[in-house]
């Protein structure tokens, strides 16, 4: 819950830092305060502009929708992904490997899995979905991340 309000906050932040400004908005630093003894948060993924994200995203729409209750498409839809367990969404024919897999989706794994799909859950399918550039990974998961809370 935390780090979901870490992220709006900061999202918020960014976006109402742009009104009224013709430049782009700038991804600024986080600063997280904890009181002694509650666990740490971690941010996966850093924190990106959602419109660089759904831009970045494009290149994923010939395989994956991410409208809530669109159809999948030759990938499952994206929609709602963090927190889901890999494998898992009704009615897709995923692949045995995926579909065994037992963790939840999140930014640090779909960081990982846009990275090096094969690498992350041997067996996977996602050939084209290799991200290598680190900016439009981080810019791609935040957008999914966004489509999730």
């Amino acid at each position: 819950m935390l780090n979901r309000a870490i992220i709006a906050v900061s999202l918020a932040t960014i976006m109402l830092s742009a009104c009224g400004s013709s430049e782009p908005p700038q991804v600024v630093e986080q600063i997280v305060v904890r009181e002694p003894g509650e666990p740490e948060v971690a941010i996966a993924a850093p924190l990106t502009d959602i419109a660089l994200g759904e831009e970045a995203f494009q290149r994923c729409t010939a395989c994956h929708t991410v409208e809530a209750g669109a159809p999948s498409s030759a990938g499952p839809n994206l929609h709602a992904i963090v927190g889901r367990t890999a494998g898992s969404l009704e009615g897709f024919p995923y692949t045995e490997a995926l579909a065994e897999e037992d963790f939840a989706w999140d930014a640090a794994s779909l960081d990982a899995y846009l990275a090096d799909p094969d690498g992350f859950v041997p067996g996977s399918d996602m050939l084209i979905g290799t991200v290598t550039d680190d900016e439009e990974r981080a810019a791609i998961v935040g957008y999914l991340v966004s489509l999730s809370e």
